[in-house]
C-alpha cells in the first residue's frame, strides 16, 4: 500500500522487511535442535533453517520411523509506541506464520489463534498497547495446527514443511476513521468499479478517487460519491478515459488515489497501485483477457531458497519472475500456497498472469477454517491486476462447501479453477499423456489446460516432448494453456547434519526446470524456443538460400512491427572455439497481428558465400532477447573437405607391422594397432605417448558378427583395413593415411526396429578426459525428443560429473556426460594427447560417456546409454518424465524404427580421426 497523504496509513516493520533484512527476535524453541533455551532468531525466517527443531518433508507422516518434529516456536520482541497515536487505530498483521499463531500484547491475547500457515492475518491491538513506553509481544507458534484439516491441507503435502514466521511482521496504523477495504475492478476500457468499506459509519462521507500516471501525471477527472451514514460500504462507478490496458506484454500501471472526507476535512487517504483489464471465462471457448483469448504457458513455482526455505528476498522474487519471463511464459501458478506480497506486485509491474491458490495439496481446510483463508486471500490480493484466477486447493485439496467464498468475497469474480479437475469449466487433467483422451482436451468440448505437465523429476520432462505436445494441443481451439511442473528443484540446505547437504527428499523435490540456486538445465532453453511468441517457419539454410523467413506471430497483444530482428553469419575453422563474423545486419520488424505470419527478406547474400552457420535474433518490444534460432549453411562433408584440404602432404611411407592377433601400421609419428579379428583398434600412439582411444568399432544396437577382415595398401600408399560382418553393419573400412589421418567409414544402416540407439562405439576412460571442444548442437546434451533449445554452433565445457537434479553440492550445467546432436566436429582434451574427430555424416549423434544414474530413478528418467564411452549414433533414446515412460509423450519420442529399399543412396558413417601430437599446429 503507498500513502501520499498525511492522514495515510504509517507502517512500522517490528521484524526485518524480507528474508535478506532480518532482525533478532528472542525465541526458545520446545523441542529438536537447540530446544529447551531461549535465544536469538531472525525474523522472518523457518527455525529450521536458523538450526532449530527437526526437518520434515510432507510425505514423513507416512513413515513410522521418522520423527515428525511437532515443535513450538515462542517468540519475544519490545516495541515502543509513540504517544501520537494514541487517536489511531493500530493492527498488528502478521503476512506468513507457520501455522497455528497465537500472538499476545503486553501478556494479553490480540484474538483468536490463527490456524493456517500462508496468510495475511491481523489483530486490532490498539486498546492493549502502551503508549510512549515499551510493550512486549509474544508470539506461540504451532509448526502443526490443532486442526486436522489445516494439517492435512499444509503439513501432510508433497514439499517442504517448514515452521516459524517467515515473512514479515509490522504495524499497520491508520486514522482513527479509515478505509477498512478498498476493493477495486478496473476494467480494460477505463471503467472501474470500487467497493470502499469504512470503519465509522456515523456521519456521512464522500469518497473522491484520482488517477494517475506512475510518473505523477493526473488522468482525467475526479470520480466521487457519497456514502450517507449509517451505511458502512459503498460501490462506487466511474471511467477514465484514454488509459493503457494491463497485459504481460505491456504491463501498464497506475496509481488510483482513494480518499475519504468528511466535509472539507481529508480523514484518510490512500494509493492503490492497479491495472486496467477484463478477465472473461467464456463457455466451451476459453480464457479472453482484455477480450483477446489467452493461452498460457506458465510453470508451477512453490516459495523456495536452499538457504532460507519459504522465507524469500526481493531479490529472490525478481530473479524468479525474469527466468520465467526468460523462458517466454506469460504465467505462473503459486503452488501450493499464496505467495509474498511482493511477488505479486513484481508480477504486476514486469508482466505475468497468476493463478493465486488456497492450499490444499489432497485435501481441503474444513468448512470453519476455510471460509476464513479464503477470506485473507482474496481481501489481501484482490487489486492486483496479474492475479487473474483463483486456484482452490490442489488434486483434492478442497471442500467444495467453501467454494462460494472466493465469489463471495471478489468482487472482480474471477474464475476459480480445482487443479486437476474438469470443473467450473475447464479442463486442468494433470500429467497428461500424448494421446490422451476420449472426450477430453483436443477430443473434448471445454477449454483444457493442465495445471501440472510434464513433471520435470531429473533431466526428464519439461523440454522433453514439450514440442509435440504443444504443436497437438495448438490444434484445438479448446487450448487454454499448460503449467509445467516445475519451476526448481526444492532442494534444502540440512543444517542438522555434518557438512553441506543439500536434500531433495529423494525424488519428491528434484522437479525443476533450473536447479535450487536457479542453475539453468537443458530444458530451460527448450521452453524458450518453443514458447517463443515468433515461431520460425520451418526453413532450410544454405548458401542457395532465398533470404526469406517467415514468421508467426504468437503475441497475444503485440504486433511484430513493435519488435527487433538482427542476423549474423558465422565461419568457423575446425579446432578452434572462436566463431567470426562473416556479416551482420538488423531487419526491417513487419507488420503482424497475432495470428498472422510475415514474410522479411534479410540482405545477407554476400556473407552466406563463405559463411558456416547463419544466426537470426528476435527482441521483444521491451529489448529482451526472445529467441536466438541457427542453422548450418554447410554440410558436415563440406567442413571435412575444407579441414582435408589444409593438410600439407606427407611423403613418408606407411610402416607396417605384424604379430599373431595384431597388425600395427604407423604413419607420421601415429602408430594404430588393429585386431586381425574383428578390425577394433587395440591401441594408438603418437609423439607423445598413448591415446587410450580403443576397443572400436563395436556396433550397438543391432547385432554384428565379423565375418572376414583384410588389410593391405592401395595404389597411393595408405593403409586400408576391411571388416565384413553378419548385421550392421555389413562393411567397415579403416584407411590410415600417409600423413597420419585416420579415416573410417562403416556401411549404412539398413534397417532396424525398436532402437533405443544404433550406431558405433569406442572406449575412452572418463579420468582422462579434461574438456571437449565441438561443432554441432550445443552446449547442452539433447534427447532424442528434446532437440530444441540446443542451437547449432561451436561450443566447449570442462568435464564435470554432474547428475541432473541431484549433484546440489557441485550442480555444473552444461552437464559433459550424454548424447550431444548434429556433430560435425570435436576436440576432446585430455591428460594424454588432445584429438580431434570429424564427421562427414549429417545429423550424427556424439555420445560422450554415460551419465551417472539418479539415486531414485522413476518412470522415465534414465534411458539407455550404449556400451562403451565415445558413441557416433543415428538414433538416441527419448526421455521420459516421473510419470510417464518415453513413449508416452508423443511420435518423436517413441523407439526408432528404419527401413530401406535397393538402391537407396543412404548415408554411411564417415568419421576422421586426428591423433597427431602437432595437430593444434595445422594450417
Amino acid at each position: 500500500m503507498i500513502t501520499i497523504n498525511a492522514q495515510k496509513t504509517e507502517i512500522k516493520y517490528l521484524s526485518g522487511t524480507d528474508a535478506s533484512c532480518s532482525l533478532k527476535w528472542d525465541f526458545f524453541c520446545t523441542d529438536g535442535r537447540n530446544s529447551g533455551q531461549w535465544t536469538k532468531i531472525d525474523v522472518p525466517s523457518n527455525w529450521e533453517l536458523e538450526g532449530f527443531g527437526t526437518y520434515n518433508y510432507g510425505h514423513d507422516w507416512r513413515n513410522e520411523e521418522i520423527e515428525l518434529g511437532k515443535e513450538h516456536g515462542l517468540y519475544r520482541y519490545e516495541f515502543d509506541v509513540p504517544g501520537e497515536w494514541k487517536a489511531k487505530t493500530i493492527n498488528i498483521v502478521f503476512d506468513g506464520s507457520m501455522t497455528d499463531t497465537e500472538v499476545k500484547i503486553n501478556g494479553k491475547p490480540a484474538g483468536e489463534i490463527h490456524q493456517g500457515a500462508f496468510y495475511r492475518f491481523k489483530y486490532d491491538i490498539s486498546k492493549l498497547l502502551k503508549y510512549d513506553t515499551a510493550n512486549l509481544l509474544e508470539v506461540d507458534v504451532a509448526k502443526h495446527s490443532s486442526n486436522e484439516s489445516v494439517n492435512k491441507a499444509e503439513r501432510e503435502a508433497d514439499f517442504w514443511i517448514f515452521g516459524g514466521i517467515f515473512r514479515p511482521v509490522f504495524l499497520e496504523v491508520l486514522p482513527q476513521i479509515h478505509i477498512n477495504r478498498a476493493a477495486i475492478n478496473a476494467k480494460a476500457d477505463g471503467s472501474f468499479n470500487i467497493l470502499v468499506e469504512v470503519n465509522n459509519s456515523k456521519s456521512d462521507y464522500t469518497i473522491f478517487v484520482d488517477l494517475f500516471e506512475l510518473k505523477g501525471n493526473k488522468i482525467g477527472e475526479t470520480v466521487f460519491a457519497k456514502i450517507e451514514k449509517d451505511v458502512s460500504s459503498k460501490m462506487i462507478s466511474g471511467k477514465f478515459d484514454r488509459v493503457k490496458s494491463w497485459n504481460p506484454e505491456w504491463p501498464n500501471l497506475y496509481n488510483m488515489k482513494i480518499t475519504l472526507k468528511k466535509g472539507n476535512e481529508t480523514l484518510h487517504q490512500l494509493t492503490e497501485r492497479i491495472g486496467f483489464r477484463t478477465v472473461e471465462l467464456r463457455e466451451h471457448d476459453g480464457f479472453y483477457i482484455n477480450g483477446e483469448k489467452v493461452v498460457f504457458k506458465g510453470v508451477n513455482r512453490h516459495s523456495f531458497w536452499p538457504e532460507t526455505g519459504r522465507a524469500l528476498s526481493e531479490a529472490n522474487h525478481l530473479q524468479d519472475i525474469r527466468l520465467m519471463k526468460e523462458m517466454n511464459m506469460n504465467a505462473v501458478r503459486c503452488s501450493h500456497y499464496v505467495p509474498d506480497k511482493r511477488f505479486l506486485e513484481l508480477c504486476d509491474s514486469l508482466g505475468l498472469f497468476v493463478l493465486d491458490e488456497i492450499t490444499g495439496w489432497q485435501d481441503g481446510y474444513d468448512t470453519i477454517v476455510g471460509p476464513k483463508l479464503i477470506k485473507e486471500t482474496v481481501l489481501r490480493d484482490e487489486n492486483h491486476p496479474s492475479v487473474v484466477i483463483w486456484d482452490h486447493g490442489n488434486e483434492g485439496g478442497w471442500d467444495f462447501a467453501n467454494e462460494k467464498w472466493l465469489s463471495f468475497w471478489d468482487i472482480q469474480d474471477r474464475p476459480v479453477l480445482c487443479p486437476w479437475l474438469l470443473h467450473n469449466g475447464v479442463d486442468t487433467h494433470h500429467y497428461p499423456e500424448f494421446d490422451y483422451s476420449i472426450g477430453r482436451f483436443v477430443f473434448g468440448n471445454d477449454p483444457f489446460m493442465p495445471t501440472e505437465f510434464l513433471h520435470g523429476l531429473y533431466d526428464g520432462g519439461h523440454g522433453a516432448g514439450l514440442e509435440e505436445l504443444w504443436r497437438s494441443y495448438q490444434s484445438s481451439p479448446l487450448l487454454a494453456g499448460a503449467f509445467l511442473w516445475a519451476f526448481a528443484d526444492e532442494a534444502v540446505l540440512r543444517k542438522d547434519k555434518p557438512g553441506t547437504v543439500f536434500d531433495a527428499d529423494g525424488n519428491h523435490a528434484p522437479d525443476g526446470i533450473l536447479g535450487p540456486h536457479r542453475e539453468k538445465e537443458g530444458s530451460f532453453y527448450t521452453v524458450k524456443e518453443i514458447w517463443s511468441p515468433i515461431q520460425v517457419q520451418p526453413v532450410t539454410i544454405n548458401r542457395k538460400w532465398s533470404r526469406k523467413l517467415f514468421l508467426r506471430n504468437e503475441f497475444i497483444y503485440t504486433n511484430l512491427k513493435d519488435c527487433a530482428f538482427s542476423w549474423k553469419a558465422l565461419k568457423t575453422e575446425i579446432g578452434h572455439p572462436v566463431q567470426i563474423v562473416n556479416g551482420f545486419g538488423s531487419v526491417t520488424s513487419p507488420e503482424a497481428f497475432p495470428g498472422e505470419t510475415a514474410m522479411i527478406l534479410i540482405n545477407c547474400e554476400e556473407a552466406l558465400k563463405t559463411a558456416d552457420i547463419f544466426q537470426f535474433t528476435a527482441l521483444d518490444p521491451h529489448g529482451n532477447e526472445l529467441y536466438t534460432w541457427s542453422w548450418p549453411v554447410v554440410q558436415p562433408e563440406d567442413l571435412a573437405d575444407e579441414f582435408l584440404r589444409r593438410i600439407e602432404p606427407v611423403n613418408s611411407e606407411i610402416l607396417i607391422l605384424e604379430s599373431r592377433d595384431e597388425v600395427v601400421a604407423t604413419a607420421a609419428g601415429v602408430e594404430i594397432s588393429f585386431s586381425k579379428k574383428d578390425g577394433r583398434l587395440i591401441s594408438v600412439k603418437n609423439h607423445k605417448g598413448n591415446v587410450s582411444f580403443s576397443g572400436g568399432p563395436v556396433s550397438v544396437g543391432l547385432q554384428s558378427e565379423p565375418i572376414e577382415t583384410a588389410w593391405k595398401k592401395d595404389e597411393a600408399g595408405n593403409f586400408m583395413f576391411k571388416i565384413a560382418s553378419k548385421g550392421y553393419p555389413e562393411k567397415v573400412i579403416w584407411k590410415l593415411l600417409r600423413n597420419g589421418l585416420l579415416y573410417l567409414e562403416a556401411s549404412p544402416l539398413r534397417r532396424g526396429n525398436e532402437l533405443n540407439f544404433v550406431g558405433l562405439t569406442f572406449n575412452y576412460p572418463e579420468e582422462n578426459c579434461k574438456a571437449v571442444k565441438w561443432m554441432g548442437r550445443g552446449p547442452y546434451r539433447v534427447w532424442k525428443n528434446r532437440m530444441k533449445g540446443s542451437n547449432i554452433g561451436v561450443w566447449e565445457k570442462e568435464y564435470n560429473n554432474t547428475i541432473t537434479g541431484e549433484s546440489f553440492n557441485k550442480l555444473i550445467y552444461p552437464e559433459f556426460k550424454g548424447y550431444h546432436g548434429n556433430l560435425f566436429w570435436a576436440i576432446l582434451e585430455t591428460t594424454e594427447s588432445d584429438f580431434t574427430v570429424i564427421s562427414e555424416t549429417p545429423n550424427l549423434y556424439f555420445r560422450l560417456f554415460t551419465p551417472g544414474k539418479p539415486q531414485y530413478v522413476a518412470g522415465g528418467t534414465y534411458p539407455p546409454f550404449p556400451n562403451g564411452d565415445i558413441s557416433f549414433l543415428y538414433e538416441i533414446p527419448g526421455i521420459g518424465t516421473k510419470f510417464k515412460i518415453e513413449d508416452q509423450l508423443g511420435y518423436k519420442s517413441q523407439k526408432g524404427t528404419f527401413s530401406s529399399h535397393s538402391g537407396d543412396d543412404l548415408y554411411p558413417i564417415k568419421l576422421w580421426f586426428d591423433f597427431r601430437e602437432y595437430n593444434k599446429n595445422m594450417k
